[in-house]
């Protein structure tokens, strides 16, 4: 009898993040925001550096632990993501120190990653499973780097860093879930043999069958929608806090009501024109494993124009280069990252890719490039009729299309 199981079917009913997730979602709101604080200022190549390190390191701890209550459900130890919680906290705690070159604080913040790494780990083994969506959030390779970083000191801790996250993207896209669980089986064979040798009578201790499985897609949209939504709160959380502190003057007005637009056509985009926060994402229009870190480096640009936009606020008649390279890059990012998304989409038409995807992505590196005598307020709107503009495209293909097929039927 073949002790691997296939991958357990979804449930029929649909399953909403529980009272726990939600608590557990909250610690990445400190993380999100203390991490979108690296930009303040004029940010450098390092800072962005260090601020994409971070964030894909709070990001991989979050997703590992939502992929664990995901597929656990009713199953969730409570103490377990507690746990993690708490780690998270004491990452985020630790971002303005690792920023400012404190040794004791990066420690911490490796320390952290590391023990929630392994906390997830050891919740996987304690479920006898194998995650077929994301292998490495219970495997060990990326996060050996991680360890050794505990006795090195910078620029070497954040390289080791770097490495680490790579390894687990390597893990991620070349590893086999279902090869994991047959060498696991094949191990455990191994060491049955090894007993029958060492001690005929003695009877080799049996852990049990290890089993596929895979995440609720239902579920799973939901946790990675709200981690957008957080995102996203984090740009107006990012002005409102700037704004406290500045004169409030008609330039200040008009910066806010353009800013309040540019967030609120990037949520139009990203749900009610995408799915889980990607926006022209459809359901299982891709595998887990491409679909989760499509979803990182989104939520990662929108976290990076959140803390351009509260940035700007301290320059309202025009940009510092770093800051408008920043508010208009990770706006070109984000529809990069769409296009990818979009390839996938049954229902975009062919044009989609030159007359929306192409140019969303380059206007906003044109504006950066040479829009440095432009006003603050006057990049920001255009920004707005950048992101307004696959909208607008998809209502008036629509519009025609519907046109055509009642021109066809008469």
């Amino acid at each position: 009898m073949n002790e691997v199981s296939a991958a357990r079917p979804e449930p029929e009913a649909e399953r909403h993040a529980s009272w726990l997730e939600l608590f557990f979602d909250l610690v990445a709101v400190a993380g999100v925001a203390q991490i979108a604080h690296l930009l303040h200022g004029e940010p450098g190549p390092s800072d962005l550096g260090m601020y994409v390190l971070l964030f894909l390191a709070l990001w991989t701890a979050w997703i590992c632990f939502t992929l664990y209550g995901n597929v656990a459900g009713e199953g969730t130890h409570a103490r377990t993501v507690l746990a993690a919680m708490f780690g998270m906290a004491v990452m985020a705690a630790a971002v303005s120190g690792v920023h400012d070159g404190d040794h004791g604080q990066a420690r911490a913040f490796a320390l952290a990653y590391v023990l929630i790494r392994l906390l997830a780990n050891r919740a996987w083994e304690f479920r006898r499973e194998i995650l077929v969506d994301w292998p490495a959030a219970q495997m060990s390779l990326g996060v050996v780097p991680w360890i050794v970083s505990l006795w090195v000191h910078e620029p070497a801790r954040y390289w080791l860093w770097a490495l680490g996250i790579a390894l687990d993207l390597y893990v991620t896209f070349s590893v086999s879930a279902r090869g994991i669980v047959q060498s696991r089986e094949a191990h455990r064979r191994r060491e049955k043999r090894r007993a029958r040798g060492r001690d005929e009578n003695r009877a080799p201790r049996h852990e049990g069958p290890v089993s596929l499985a895979a995440a609720r897609a239902d579920h799973l949209s939901e946790r990675l929608g709200l981690f957008v939504i957080i995102v996203l709160g984090e740009g107006v959380a990012q002005m409102i806090d700037a704004a406290s502190e500045a004169e409030w003057t008609r330039r200040l007005y008009a910066f806010a009501v353009a800013g309040f637009f540019l967030l609120v056509a990037l949520w139009s985009l990203s749900f009610r024109h995408g799915y889980a926060g990607v926006p022209h994402l459809t359901a299982r229009s891709l595998p887990a494993r491409a679909a989760l870190p499509l979803h990182c480096f989104v939520s990662g640009c929108l976290a990076a124009l959140a803390a351009g936009l509260g940035a700007a606020v301290e320059h309202l008649h025009s940009l510092p280069t770093g800051t408008r390279w920043l508010l208009c890059s990770s706006l070109a990012g984000y529809f990069l990252l769409s296009g990818l998304a979009s390839l996938r989409h049954a229902t975009l038409e062919r044009r989609w890719l030159p007359a929306v995807a192409l140019p969303c992505s380059t206007l906003p590196l044109l504006i950066a490039a040479f829009g440095a005598r432009l006003a603050t307020v006057t990049v920001v709107w255009l920004l707005v009729a950048i992101t307004m503009w696959p909208t607008y495209y998809e209502s008036r293909w629509a519009k025609s299309a519907r046109a055509a097929a009642a021109s066809a039927t008469t």
